[in-house]
């Protein structure tokens, strides 16, 4: 350990002088999400690790983004699978003290088998996604790609054929109503109404009148 890692407060993040005022070196360390993440694993590891230092876990996931933003994924495997390990161990736990309460404390025994169960599904779950970070699978893009084209595909057809049927098989569309007899028989009824005819019915009732009278 170097003179100046004797000086320097585990607890405090270092930050290297880059000219800028410091206040801003401040502000631009804590947006960023790799510190944030940093701070928070020193806050929980720092109870089982005495002394560890802030700043060295800030510069590790660091290096550990750049691995795996140039496709070195060998550290995040290795994360999850201690995670897993770590969740199996919590499951075999549970269900041991659960097995311990059997029969005297039921209530007990069944609190213990969820939280063992709910740590053996997120074990497998993450040995799941272990396996699938090492063999991809993407068929199922592929899949959800051809879905998708024949969705659309099927629904324009429907369409399509609907829009004509109706067309063919409707015979009181609007257009064959307008084109119809009947409104030409509507027009010459009422032009009709105000012929010659009715002066000749007038002339029916006079004489009906007239015949009346002389009987």
């Amino acid at each position: 350990m170097t003179k100046e890692n004797e000086k320097r407060d585990p607890g405090v993040l270092q930050m290297k002088d880059d000219g800028r005022p410091e206040p801003d070196q401040v502000a631009d360390a804590i947006m960023q999400g790799v510190t944030h993440s940093a701070v928070t694993a020193h806050v929980f590891a720092s109870p089982s690790w005495a002394g560890l230092d802030l700043t060295s876990c800030v510069h590790s996931l660091r290096d550990q983004v750049k691995a795996v933003n140039g496709g070195d994924l060998a550290g995040l495997e290795s994360m999850l699978l201690g995670q897993a390990v770590a969740l199996s161990a919590m499951f075999n736990a549970c269900v041991q003290r659960a097995a311990t309460a059997m029969g005297t404390h039921p209530k007990l025994m069944e609190q213990y088998m969820r939280l063992g169960l709910k740590a053996q599904s997120q074990c497998r779950t993450t040995l799941e996604t272990i396996a699938e970070i090492k063999n991809p699978r993407p068929v199922a893009f592929v899949k959800q790609a051809n879905i998708a084209n024949g969705h659309q595909q099927v629904n324009n057809g429907v369409a399509t054929d609907r829009d004509h049927a109706r067309g063919e098989e409707n015979p009181f569309a609007p257009n064959k109503l307008l084109e119809g007899g009947n409104v030409a028989r509507l027009d010459t009824r009422t032009t009709r109404a105000s012929g010659g005819d009715d002066s000749t019915l007038e002339t029916v009732g006079t004489r009906d009148r007239a015949a009346n009278g002389r009987g």
